[in-house]
């Protein structure tokens, strides 16, 4: 039960956050936009940031299943990766990547709450996007390299949106590498 009341009231942040994001507000001011109280936040999260993590997190999830979906759509990975590209650059989505970059560079200071993102922030996707890789036809060492890859430039390039807004080029950009990193071949090294 409480697990439930905790993912119902984590679903109506998620929702907060896609509606104006809330990176900058108070707990209370996340309370009162969610419809509870700072202590039910407080209670089910541990604090503000744990609240921000698990907002992360849930998103993160979300894009994961995305990323799934589209893959069984289309055999061809340079199509999947422009729709997947096109989804993360959809400027509704923006509060809460803004939030991702956020939480990440706190992360990168070790901060104790950031634990469970520093855990998760590229092992959760590795995995997945590894065997997207090896259904493509890639051994798995190489696999993974190009897995690790993938999640260090797309998130590059979605920073570089979020911070310069240059839709054109970035998606350009997002196409020739989607072209690159799925070409045939046997890396250096």
């Amino acid at each position: 039960m409480a697990g439930e009341a905790r993912e119902a009231l984590l679903d109506r942040c998620v929702s907060f956050l896609k509606e104006g994001g809330f990176s900058q507000l108070s707990l209370r001011e996340i309370a009162a936009g969610t419809g509870t109280s700072h202590r039910m936040l407080i209670y089910h999260f541990g604090s503000r940031e744990g609240l921000l993590a698990e907002v992360v997190r849930w998103i993160e999830a979300e894009q994961r299943a995305v990323l799934a979906a589209l893959a069984t759509e289309t055999d061809d990975p340079v199509e999947v990766s422009r729709r997947f590209w096109r989804r993360l650059a959809d400027p509704e989505l923006a509060p809460a990547e803004r939030l991702f970059f956020e939480i990440y560079a706190q992360a990168l200071f070790g901060r104790s709450w950031t634990e469970p993102f520093r855990a998760s922030v590229i092992a959760a996707w590795a995995g997945p996007v590894e065997e997207l890789f090896v259904r493509l036809g890639f051994d798995r060492a190489d696999a993974r390299q190009r897995a690790r890859l993938g999640l260090a430039a797309t998130r590059g390039l979605l920073l570089d949106l979020l911070i310069t807004g240059d839709r054109d080029v970035l998606d350009a950009a997002a196409d020739l590498f989607a072209h690159l990193v799925t070409a045939p071949g046997t890396p250096p090294g």
